[in-house]
């Protein structure tokens, strides 16, 4: 018998179609999920099929990206997501509820799904046994109208997990430890697929932390079994219905093989400004520190609140630092109230926040000029925090709560953290969960502008350099998140003007004034975040092409649905200098007219992805 890991045993059971000559195949998308900083995009994209309502299970549209009601955009934004959400067949999560990925594993991930989002971290739902994964927003509308996903067939990384993890020690350390060893670019169409012993000693919410951070490999999705720790999560959310018991076969074949041993490893450190630039914490001491943040949806849940709270109880937070804490859901703000967590919380001096995404998107909290700011958030990127200057180290909670008390970076190791209990109830209040009437009109305030329409590039042209990169260019250095940025998102006439202007204020003015041209970059093109208009904003300021030497799925995906070439080459070039490029469905020249310099390579694209480039971009087919 052909011994299956639990990856392709869900991946085959939604299977469409195959392409072993590409090596992809479509798959059947059962629920969906997106969040206002990205949903905006796909639900006029969505509108744009003339559909009469979704066709999924499930779709859920969630606000809690940008709840900083600064000026009227975010407001009409949010009112646009309601009323498209309850005309056609969307439940509607509302401001305040919390942050998707936290809400979605409470309320709606189950064992044996697919799951796709319009946000990178989707995958956090795979704790209970899910595959969820993480796309651009045009492709989640695609599976809303009914339409399978494709995917490279992912390699299949087994980690395995031996032993229990030591007090003080944490998921999040299990996740930094493991993008340490693969790196940032370790996990580009590879699926993470835990097993071992040292799996059932970790609770849906540290296996949840896992899932989420396993983006920062750069993977298509992470996942655990459906099993016993499974049952126990979904009988407090009083969804024990939804269990079915899931697992690999023993003695399956995974494509790469590593082992953690739990009861070894110590509190790490995700270093700036790169998750894989890791160190234990040990090595990090006496770091003063001047900000800490818990909460995100890596580390926002009752579990780690518990942990938290057990450090803080009794003790008050350093003078010189600030601590704010942001619960996941409102669920886990109930539970902390009610369980006296949230008066610890408040006697140290912590500042509570909305159950928002918050700080980790670049909404509010922005630390001082050259601060250290330790944050149980996923991501560290330069400039992400809202704070160029600022140095900004990732870690977990029990670090962070640690670190707030004492005022320079600290280790927990060896403390035991169990002042509360969590053998608690769960709260089941969905009052800010609202289900679809398909009454509403679709409102549209005037920050929201018609999807441009791109015209096909040419099959052979000539043009600019406008930016050359280096490595693991993120999204965040594409296109900026925050709030001066973010509220456009749904005008990209306006949020063109934002792209690069984190490392090159005058990219945006450059490329109108040559009419467009192309970007030249490394490995790793696009890293981060799913945020398509990383895509969109550069196409629409004339972007024809990226040659890079690798880029990251996602962004990859987003640059050919937006009718952008992107050409896998590693090539010299520096700002305007001359590129000729010319291309047909075999092979791709780029010539540096300036350098005298021509380069070839194959072109990778599927015939069905080349037709995109061809019409101008997946709307075009509509």
């Amino acid at each position: 018998m052909n011994k299956k890991t639990l990856t392709y045993k869900i991946l085959e059971a939604h299977m469409v179609s195959e392409d072993n000559v590409n090596n992809k195949m479509e798959i059947k998308i059962d629920q969906t999920l997106t969040q206002d900083a990205t949903g905006t995009m796909a639900y006029l994209e969505f509108l744009s099929f003339g559909i009469d309502k979704v066709k999924t299970e499930l779709s859920v549209s969630y606000v809690d990206h940008n709840t900083l009601q600064n000026g009227f955009m975010n407001a009409d934004d949010h009112k646009f997501l309601q009323t498209v959400a309850d005309r056609y067949g969307i439940v509607f999560s509302k401001a305040g509820n919390g942050i998707c990925h936290q809400v979605n594993l409470e309320k709606f991930a189950k064992p044996g799904k697919t799951i796709l989002g319009s946000d990178s971290h989707t995958p956090t739902s795979s704790a209970v046994g899910a595959i969820a994964i993480g796309a651009g927003g045009l492709d989640v509308a695609c599976a809303m109208a009914g339409l399978p996903f494709s995917i490279v067939k992912p390699k299949v990384v087994g980690v395995k997990l031996v032993n229990k993890l030591r007090d003080g020690v944490s998921a999040k350390d299990i996740i930094i430890k493991l993008i340490g060893i693969m790196t940032v670019k370790g996990g580009v169409n590879k699926i993470i697929e835990y097993y071992g012993d040292g799996v059932k000693t970790l609770t849906v919410p540290e296996r949840a932390t896992i899932c989420n951070m396993g983006a920062e490999l750069g993977a298509t999705s992470s996942v655990f079994p459906s099993d016993e720790q499974t049952l126990a999560f979904l009988k407090l959310q009083a969804r024990q219905d939804d269990y079915v018991e899931l697992h690999s076969d023993e003695g399956c074949v995974y494509d790469e093989n590593y082992e953690i041993d739990l009861s070894t490893l110590e509190p790490v450190a995700s270093c700036p400004n790169s998750p894989d630039n890791v160190k234990n914490v040990s090595e990090l001491k006496n770091i003063k520190v001047d900000q800490v943040l818990i909460g995100s949806c890596t580390n926002s849940s009752y579990f780690d609140f518990v942990k938290v709270a057990s450090i803080l109880k009794g003790k008050t937070i350093h003078k010189d630092v600030s601590l704010g804490i942001a619960p996941g859901s409102q669920q886990v703000l109930q539970m902390i109230t009610k369980n006296g967590i949230l008066d610890v919380l408040l006697q140290a001096g912590a500042r509570i926040l909305e159950s928002a995404c918050g700080p980790c998107i670049g909404m509010g909290q922005s630390p001082a000029t050259d601060a250290v700011s330790l944050r149980t958030f996923n991501r560290n990127f330069y400039g992400r925090s809202g704070t160029n200057s600022a140095k900004v180290y990732l870690v977990s909670p029990e670090v962070a709560a640690l670190s707030a008390v004492n005022g320079y970076i600290s280790s927990p190791l060896g403390m035991k953290l169990n002042a509360f209990s969590l053998d608690v109830c769960y709260p089941q209040c969905s009052s800010l969960l609202y289900y679809p009437t398909f009454k509403s009109e679709v409102v549209m305030g005037p920050n929201i502008k018609p999807l441009p329409k791109f015209a096909p590039i040419e099959k052979n042209f000539k043009c600019k350099v406008m930016i050359s990169l280096d490595d693991n260019i993120t999204t965040d250095h594409i296109m900026p998140a925050g709030a001066k940025v973010l509220p456009y998102r749904s005008n990209i006439e306006k949020i063109s003007e934002f792209v690069f202007s984190n490392i090159d204020d005058g990219f945006a003015k450059r490329c109108l004034d040559n009419k467009g041209g192309v970007i030249v970059a490394k490995s790793n093109y696009g890293q981060g975040s799913s945020r398509e208009h990383a895509a969109i904003a550069p196409r629409y300021l004339g972007i024809k092409a990226v040659i890079a030497s690798s880029f990251a799925r996602i962004h990859k995906k987003n640059l050919i649905n937006f009718g952008i070439l992107p050409i896998e080459l590693n090539i010299e070039a520096a700002l305007l200098d001359d590129i000729e490029i010319s291309f047909n469905e075999k092979e791709i020249i780029v010539k540096n007219i300036t350098l005298n310099k021509e380069y070839k390579c194959i072109n990778t694209l599927t015939a069905e992805e080349y037709k995109l480039i061809e019409c101008g971009g997946l709307l075009n087919t509509f």
